[in-house]
């Protein structure tokens, strides 16, 4: 992991789909759990997704949050 990729959860939007425009660090578990049984897109985005999921599901998305104020 790139420590970049931690800021950039924090100021990329969904390009696509039902949360289009929401930051990536801001989507719901549940749809970032359908995106890990479904596959994740094989560009940036995806991987961006991966780690995001990963993050929420390990309960540290907490650790987003002094990136947000920078």
């Amino acid at each position: 992991m790139n420590p970049d990729d931690l800021q950039r959860l924090v100021t990329t939007n969904m390009p696509y789909g039902k949360y289009k425009g929401r930051l990536i660090a801001d989507l719901p578990g549940q749809y970032l759990n359908w995106f890990a049984r479904e596959g994740f897109p094989k560009n940036e985005i995806g991987r961006l997704l991966a780690l995001m999921q990963e993050i929420d599901h390990n309960g540290l998305s907490p650790l987003l949050e002094p990136l947000r104020k920078s």
